[in-house]
C-alpha cells in the first residue's frame, strides 16, 4: 500500500510496518548501517544527509520495500516535507522503482518547495513509464529548463517514434541557449539516424565539434552511425577514423555501416582488427558475407566463431544462417545448421521451426518442408505461412491454395504470401483479385503487401491502378519507406510514366537511401533515358550515397544503350576498385552487350573467359547477334556452339547463324544448318497475329 498524497503524517506512517531503524538497517548494506550508526539523532531518526545517502542507495539497488520504510521514517521526522533534498531522494527512489502514482502524490504535495531536479525527476518517471503525454505536460509546465530537462524531453521522444519531434526539441534547446551534453547529441543523432537525416547528421557533427564534445566515444559512435544508415559511409568512416578512443560498440557500429553498404572487403579488414571482438562483431561479420550471398565464408566466420566466444550463438544469428542456406540451396550446410539448431535446443522457438520450414522450401525440398511443419507447433500462424511460402515458391499453386484455405487464421503476412506467390507464378491478375479480396475482408496492407501489388501492378496491370495504389498509400498513411517508394518508381516507370516516377524520386530523394536511387537510375535507362540515368548517378555519388550492386546494373544499362563504352568500361572496373562489389552475371551481361554492340567482339569474348560464372543464353545471344551485325563469322560460330549446348533445342539461334554464314556467301553451310535442324526437328517459334 502506497502512502497517500493528503493524509496527515500518523495516518501516512501507519501504512508502512511499524520498524525501528535499526532493525530496517539490518537487512539492508553493511555501509548503509555504518551512516545511519554514526549520524542518527535523538529519538532514533536519522538525520537528512543520512537518509538521503540511504534513498539513494536503495534507489540504485532498487530496493522499494526498504525505501518504503525509510519513507515512514522521514514522515514521522517531518524531513519529507521540510526537507527538498529527502524528498527528491524519495521521488528519485519511486521514479527509479516505476512508481509513477507515488511519485505524483509527492510532487503534488501542497505547500512543498520543488526545484529543477523535482520536475526533471518527474519527467523521467513519465518517459520511463512511455507516457509521453504526461512528459509533454510536466515538460510543458516547467518554469525553468535545463539541459537535464531537454536530454530527458528528447530522448522520450525519440524512443516513443516521434524522431522529428526530437529532433525539432533539439533545436528549441539551442535557441534557447542551454548547453547540450554528450547524452544529448548522442540522443538526438539516435533520432537523425532513425530517420535517416543526414543534414540533421551533420548539423549535430559542427555542433559537436563546437562544444568540444566529439571525441566522446559516445557521442563518436552515433556520429559513425548516422552517416552509416544515411548511406554515408566515407563520411561514417572519417568519424570513426577521428575518434581518439573507441570501444567494441564503436568497432561494431563500423562494421555494421560496411556490412550493410555490401562492402565486404572492408568490412573484413576492420573484423580482423578489432582488439577485443564480442559476439555482436561475429554476428555482424556473418551477416555481412550473408548480404552478399558469400555462404561459405560465412560459415567459416561462425565456426571461428564458436572457437573464440564462450558464449553460444543465439536463436536470430541461426536463423540468419538457416535462411541464408535456402537463398543459396545450400541443403548439405543447412541441414548441419539444423542439427545444431537442435543440439543447442533453439527448436523450440516458433521463428526457428518456421525458418527451417521456409529452409526446405527454399531447396525445394517441399516434402522435408510438410515434415518440419507435421512435426512442429501448427498454433502460430508464422509456421503457416512459411509452408505457404515454400509451396508457391515450388510452383505448386493448387497446393498453396488449399492451405490458404484451411489456415484457422490470416495475417496480413499470409495474404503478402499469396499476392506475391501469385505474381512469382506469372499471375499477376490473380495476385490483383487476392489483394482485392484482402482488402474486402478488412486487412489492411502494409508496405509489403504493396510492394507486391505494385510488381503486379508494373506486369500486368494498368498505370490508373498503379495511381490508385499510390494514392492508397497516402489515405492510409502508410509511411513510404525507401523499398516502397522504389517499388512506386519502378511501377510508374515499367508503366511508361517517367513523369510520376521522377515526382516520387524528388519526393524521396533528400532522405533517401541507395533503393530509391536505384530505382530510377534503372527505370531511366530502361526506357532510353541513358544520359538522365547516368547524371542521377552522379548525383547520387555528389550526396556520399554509396552505389550496390544493383545500382550498377543499372549504370551500366544506361552506358549500353548510349554506346559509351569507355565510360562503361571505367564504371565497370570501379565495382571492385573503389566499392569492392563483385561483379554478377548480370554486370558481366551488361558488360559484354556494350562491347559485342559497340563491335568489340574479341573484348566481349575475353570478358566472358574472365566471368567466375557460366555465360548464360542471353550473353551468348547477344555476342551471337552482334556478330551478325559486325560480320564475325567465327565468333558467331562459337556463340551459336555455346547456345547449342546450353539449350539443345534453341532453333533460333540456328537460324541465325545461319543467316550469319548468309551474309557471308557460306551458302554451303548455310545448306548443312538447315538441314542438320530439319534432321533434329529444330526450328523458330512461328509467330501470331492479332485478329482484329
Amino acid at each position: 500500500m502506497m502512502i497517500t498524497a493528503r493524509g496527515s503524517p500518523p495516518r501516512a506512517i501507519s501504512t508502512f510496518p511499524s520498524r525501528s531503524l535499526s532493525s530496517i538497517l539490518s537487512s539492508t548494506d553493511a555501509v548503509n548501517r555504518r551512516v545511519f550508526s554514526s549520524s542518527q539523532q535523538e529519538e532514533g531518526f536519522p538525520d537528512s544527509l543520512s537518509l538521503v545517502a540511504a534513498l539513494k542507495s536503495f534507489s540504485e539497488s532498487l530496493n522499494l520495500s526498504a525505501g518504503q520504510q525509510l519513507h515512514g521514517l522521514a514522515l514521522k521526522s517531518g524531513l519529507d516535507r521540510s526537507n527538498l533534498f529527502v524528498r527528491n531522494a524519495l521521488l528519485n527512489l519511486y521514479a527509479k522503482c516505476s512508481r509513477l502514482d507515488s511519485v505524483l502524490r509527492i510532487f503534488s504535495s501542497p505547500n512543498t518547495e520543488r526545484d529543477s531536479a523535482s520536475w526533471n525527476i518527474v519527467l523521467a518517471c513519465y518517459v520511463r513509464s512511455d507516457r509521453l503525454p504526461g512528459a509533454r505536460r510536466i515538460f510543458d509546465e516547467m518554469p525553468h529548463r535545463d539541459t537535464v530537462s531537454f536530454t530527458t524531453m528528447i530522448m522520450g521522444l525519440a524512443r516513443n517514434g516521434h524522431p522529428d519531434e526530437a529532433i525539432a526539441t533539439f533545436r528549441d534547446m539551442v535557441a534557447s541557449g542551454v548547453r547540450p551534453n554528450e547524452v544529448t547529441l548522442a540522443t538526438v543523432l539516435s533520432a537523425c539516424s532513425h530517420i535517416r537525416a543526414p543534414r540533421g547528421g551533420s548539423m549535430i557533427h559542427a555542433a559537436s565539434v563546437k562544444l568540444g564534445l566529439v571525441d566522446f566515444v559516445l557521442v563518436g559512435t552515433n556520429l559513425v552511425h548516422v552517416y552509416a544508415s544515411c548511406s554515408r559511409i566515407d563520411d561514417s568512416r572519417s568519424a570513426f577514423d577521428a575518434l581518439p578512443e573507441k570501444n567494441t560498440v564503436t568497432w561494431n557500429v563500423m562494421l555494421n555501416g560496411y556490412a550493410k553498404a555490401g562492402q565486404i572487403g572492408h568490412a573484413k579488414y576492420l573484423f580482423e582488427r578489432i582488439p577485443a571482438k564480442d559476439l555482436v562483431s561475429w554476428s555482424t561479420m556473418i551477416d555481412g558475407f550473408l548480404r552478399v550471398q558469400r555462404l561459405q565464408e560465412a560459415l567459416k566466420i561462425y565456426r571461428g566463431m564458436l572457437q573464440d566466444v564462450d558464449e553460444r550463438p543465439n536463436e536470430v544469428l541461426m536463423v540468419d544462417l538457416v535462411s541464408a542456406s535456402g537463398r543459396c540451396s545450400a541443403v548439405q550446410e543447412g541441414q548441419q545448421l539444423h542439427a545444431a539448431i537442435v543440439k543447442m535446443g533453439l527448436d523450440c522457438h516458433t521463428f526457428v521451426q518456421s525458418a527451417l520450414i521456409h529452409f526446405y522450401g527454399a531447396c525445394g525440398l517441399v516434402d522435408l518442408a510438410c515434415l518440419q511443419f507435421q512435426a512442429g507447433c501448427k498454433s502460430h500462424v508464422s509456421s503457416w505461412n512459411a509452408l505457404l511460402a515454400g509451396l508457391l515458391r515450388n510452383n505448386t499453386v493448387e497446393a498453396a491454395e488449399e492451405l490458404f484455405d484451411d489456415m484457422p487464421e490470416r495475417d496480413v503476412v499470409s495474404w503478402s504470401t499469396m499476392i506475391a506467390g501469385y505474381v512469382h507464378n506469372g499471375s499477376s491478375h490473380l495476385a490483383l483479385q487476392i489483394f482485392q479480396e484482402m482488402q474486402d475482408k478488412g486487412y489492411e496492407p502494409n508496405d509489403i503487401t504493396l510492394m507486391s501489388v505494385l510488381s503486379a501492378v508494373a506486369d500486368s496491370g494498368t498505370l490508373d491502378y498503379g495511381k490508385w495504389i499510390h494514392d492508397l498509400i497516402a489515405i492510409r498513411r502508410i509511411p513510404l519507406t525507401d523499398n516502397l517508394s522504389a517499388g512506386l518508381i519502378g511501377m510508374y516507370a515499367k508503366r511508361g510514366s517517367i513523369g510520376n516516377a521522377l515526382n516520387v524520386f524528388d519526393t524521396v530523394k533528400d532522405s533517401a537511401s541507395v533503393s530509391p536511387w536505384n530505382a530510377i537510375i534503372c527505370g531511366l535507362a530502361m526506357h532510353g533515358h541513358a544520359d538522365m540515368s547516368l547524371e542521377m548517378f552522379m548525383d547520387m555519388q555528389s550526396r556520399s550515397i554509396t552505389p550496390n550492386s544493383i545500382t550498377f546494373v543499372g549504370v551500366l544499362s544506361a552506358c549500353c544503350h548510349n554506346g559509351l563504352v569507355d565510360t562503361g568500361r571505367r564504371y565497370f572496373e570501379s565495382m571492385r576498385r573503389e566499392y569492392n562489389i563483385e561483379p554478377t552475371i548480370k554486370h558481366y551481361g551488361c558488360m559484354v552487350d556494350l562491347l559485342a554492340r559497340a563491335g568489340c567482339l574479341e573484348e566481349a569474348e575475353r570478358v566472358i573467359e574472365s566471368m567466375p560464372m557460366e555465360a548464360d543464353v542471353m550473353i551468348w545471344g547477344s555476342m551471337l547477334a552482334s556478330a551478325r551485325t559486325h560480320g564475325k563469322v567465327e565468333i558467331g560460330e562459337r556463340a551459336a556452339e555455346s547456345l547449342a549446348r546450353l539449350e539443345p533445342t534453341h532453333g533460333a539461334a540456328r537460324i541465325l547463324l545461319s543467316n550469319i554464314y548468309a551474309d557471308s556467301g557460306r551458302w554451303s553451310d548455310v545448306f548443312m544448318v538447315r538441314k542438320a535442324m530439319q534432321s533434329r526437328r529444330l526450328g523458330k517459334t512461328p509467330g501470331w497475329s492479332g485478329i482484329l
